[in-house]
């Protein structure tokens, strides 16, 4: 299986997953996890800590990877970190061989936890992909997030512009099971031709239940999941399977679309199901 670098490299539609962390994980779930995922993709991608609780690092969990020889793609955001940490933990990568960084501002705490927990956002996302991608001698493939969403006629990618400008080499979307809207998206990206700046990866994920989807609509920033799916879902005999399918059908969808690269495949809980939706789809064939 090629890594993540190559897969972009070749052009070709790459395939990545990322993990789903619980805060009691311990090594042996967390490979279990990740070898399941990376018998389906070029690389697996690992999630940063929950503003709601505390789980194993994204840079402790991409060391485990790499001895196990899977390629990982850490998640850094600068919401918990200030500019010393931020410095530290991208060093650290490199030190141990992390050769992709997804980077972003990171999500805020929900209302509830919000007042227990005290942000930081010392350095803002471009000044994080900066510092990652002046490291030369590292050899970095640097990459930050973005939202789907109806753009107007003379709406310019100003932000993903200076992400790119700043180093940033792949953008990853939120979670969209639009496809309609997906293609507005990215039909005004290759109209600017911001898709030679850098390449675009879409989130998806095999939704288990629509409680589920329901709640991914309204608490995380950016995630688009139109009432069609949540319906699905809910008139389902076996909602699993349905959100298996729709995956797999978007999956189809999305790399038929004019600019994108690739897609990333977000485990909800049961590693088995993106491994369903990615085989279901057919695209590695």
């Amino acid at each position: 299986m090629q890594t993540f670098h190559q897969a972009l490299r070749n052009k070709d539609f790459t395939l990545t997953a990322e993990l789903a962390l619980v805060a009691n994980a311990s090594r042996e779930t967390i490979l279990a996890q990740a070898r399941t995922l990376a018998a389906e993709v070029d690389a697996v991608q690992v999630p940063d800590c929950s503003p709601s609780y505390t789980s194993v690092s994204s840079l402790a969990i991409s060391a485990i990877l790499l001895q196990a020889g899977i390629d990982p793609i850490m998640h850094l955001s600068c919401r918990d970190r200030n500019r010393l940490v931020l410095r530290a933990d991208v060093l650290g990568a490199v030190a141990l061989g992390v050769s992709s960084l997804l980077l972003m501002r990171g999500q805020e705490a929900a209302a509830d936890v919000r007042p227990k927990i005290k942000t930081v956002y010392d350095w803002g996302t471009l000044q994080l992909i900066r510092y990652a991608t002046s490291l030369e001698h590292a050899n970095l493939l640097t990459g930050s997030i973005a939202t789907v969403f109806k753009p107007g006629r003379d709406w310019e990618p100003l932000r993903l512009v200076k992400k790119s400008d700043a180093g940033t080499k792949f953008i990853q979307t939120q979670l969209c099971f639009d496809a309609d809207l997906l293609r507005h998206y990215m039909a005004r990206l290759v109209a600017e031709k911001f898709i030679q700046r850098a390449s675009v990866m879409v989130a998806l994920a095999p939704l288990p239940s629509a409680e589920m989807a329901q709640w991914l609509g309204k608490n995380l920033r950016g995630a688009v999941v139109p009432a069609k799916v949540v319906k699905r879902l809910r008139q389902a005999s076996d909602p699993e399977q349905a959100g298996i399918d729709i995956c797999a059908e978007l999956l189809r969808e999305v790399a038929g679309i004019p600019g994108v690269a690739g897609a990333n495949l977000v485990c909800l809980g049961n590693p088995d199901t993106v491994a369903a939706a990615v085989q279901r789809s057919g695209i590695r064939n």
